[in-house]
């Protein structure tokens, strides 16, 4: 996904815009309390996100414009309470039309749709049958974001997810997003850290039978990036595959341990691409 940060966006501004019951165009009602428990984030449910059923959510702004998907910055509030108050990133899918980026076939091999309408509706690529193929799409993600989470893999708090839209934690960086590491130019102790803190990530998730089949320095976060140890935080997950499950799996594994080594080696910290695939596969069983 690409920066896009938009001038609109006045951090030194926010103090919280749900002030009146008197709803805007980028307001509405939270849909937390409608939603089904399924489709809420897993418990203990972190201090900082407000559950009120009296909250608001506004859009503020993009954050992030991709080929699949826009991520909005939404604040959620409770009016006349300012103290009640989150950030939230909101991952919105467009459907097969509105898509420049189709990389379903290879990623969803294994994959099983249930609804045997479903699937012939999306075989048709009719436009109901579209429509459920965008909200397969923020379905998987939200699956492997609860999944993630729950294993302890660095990713956003999944908060909640309604239809194509899901609401996760906002990764924040003093007064902006945090910054991909394709951004960064780290020291040596910061580079240290954010492999180790890699390195533990992708064992994890190949430990559980899973590859995350497109992961690279763009679709990784740094928070704390002008610490000496930034929190790494892996993004953008939806095309989880199955190590065994997918045929490409492991393809796909060797291209994010090359995409990665490749960063860190540039940045001045050797990782041998072939020597990281032999140590992740190691603990897949």
């Amino acid at each position: 996904m690409h920066d896009a940060l938009p001038s609109p966006l006045d951090w030194d501004g926010l103090t919280y815009r749900a002030l009146s019951e008197d709803l805007a165009p980028e307001q509405r009602w939270s849909t937390w309390g409608s939603v089904e428990r399924s489709c809420r984030g897993p418990k203990p449910w972190p201090d900082w996100l407000v559950t009120s059923a009296e909250a608001l959510d506004t859009d503020l702004g993009i954050v992030k414009s991709g080929k699949e998907a826009d991520v909005i910055l939404v604040e959620r509030g409770v009016p006349g309470d300012p103290a009640q108050t989150c950030l939230l990133a909101a991952k919105r899918y467009r459907d097969a039309d509105h898509r420049a980026f189709h990389r379903d076939t290879g990623y969803t091999q294994g994959r099983r749709v249930r609804n045997t309408r479903d699937t012939r509706a999306m075989a048709k690529s009719t436009t109901f049958g579209r429509a459920v193929a965008a909200g397969l799409w923020a379905a998987a993600e939200w699956t492997a974001l609860n999944t993630l989470f729950g294993a302890g893999v660095p990713v956003p708090y999944p908060v909640q997810l309604d239809g194509t839209e899901i609401l996760m934690e906002f990764i924040a960086e003093q007064d902006a997003a945090a910054p991909r590491l394709q951004q960064l130019r780290p020291g040596p102790a910061q580079l240290a850290s954010l492999h180790e803190q890699l390195v533990d990530a992708l064992r994890t998730l190949t430990g559980l039978g899973l590859v995350h089949g497109d992961l690279s320095p763009y679709n990784t976060l740094a928070a704390g990036a002008d610490t000496d140890d930034p929190r790494l935080v892996i993004i953008d997950v939806p095309q989880l595959v199955d190590l065994v499950a997918n045929p490409n799996a492991v393809e796909f594994l060797h291209r994010d341990c090359t995409n990665m080594a490749q960063w860190f080696t540039v940045r001045g910290l050797d990782v041998d691409a072939d020597e990281l695939l032999a140590d992740l596969l190691a603990h897949a069983w």
